[in-house]
């Protein structure tokens, strides 16, 4: 009776775990990634405010005046911003769910690095925290370990059955099934 049980609550957890990840997502960080997006563009176009969050000390080099900078910092600040936007949608949606948590978990990665160095927070233990410690909400270390578990629940688990993924693959079989017959 108990392995029955175990074997069904293990049949079932994919799915849930899934549907309850993506959920716990749009509940807790999209509406984070929207609103830092939106900081990043002013009217149509790439704001400062971008520049100096993305690329902080090459900001404060040149005065604060984009402008100097080069291409590639332009390329990298409207992609960082394309991403804040479009991979917390797919996220959500569950489309393109595998590869769009793991664009997230190098988005944060990156992140984490321009935090870390670019913004000086490895200076800053109260900022960066550390693990096994008693404090499980420092800013860096321990809320960006659960990020990136989360994405990584999604890139091991999959979207769950409420996803357009899912509704794609289930198309997709229909539409091979009536062409082979």
């Amino acid at each position: 009776m108990i392995q029955t049980a175990i074997r069904r609550l293990d049949a079932a957890t994919g799915p849930v775990i899934g549907t309850l990840a993506r959920l716990t997502f749009a509940a807790t960080l999209a509406g984070y990634y929207w609103a830092s997006a939106l900081t990043k563009i002013d009217g149509g176009s790439i704001s400062i405010n971008g520049y100096a969050q993305i690329f902080p000390k090459a900001m404060e080099a040149v005065n604060y005046d984009a402008s100097q900078l080069s291409a590639f910092h332009t390329l990298v600040v409207a992609a960082g911003t394309a991403a804040e936007f479009v991979l917390p949608a797919l996220l959500i949606v569950g489309l393109l769910t595998r590869l769009a948590a793991l664009g997230m978990i190098g988005f944060v990665a990156v992140q984490t690095l321009t935090d870390l160095f670019g913004h000086g927070a490895l200076s800053q233990p109260e900022t960066l925290g550390a693990l096994f410690d008693r404090v499980p909400d420092s800013l860096i270390l321990d809320q960006r370990l659960l990020w990136i578990t989360l994405f990584a629940t999604l890139i091991f688990t999959g979207p769950g059955p409420l996803s357009l993924d899912r509704l794609l693959s289930r198309w997709r079989r229909q539409s091979q099934t009536a062409l082979a017959a």
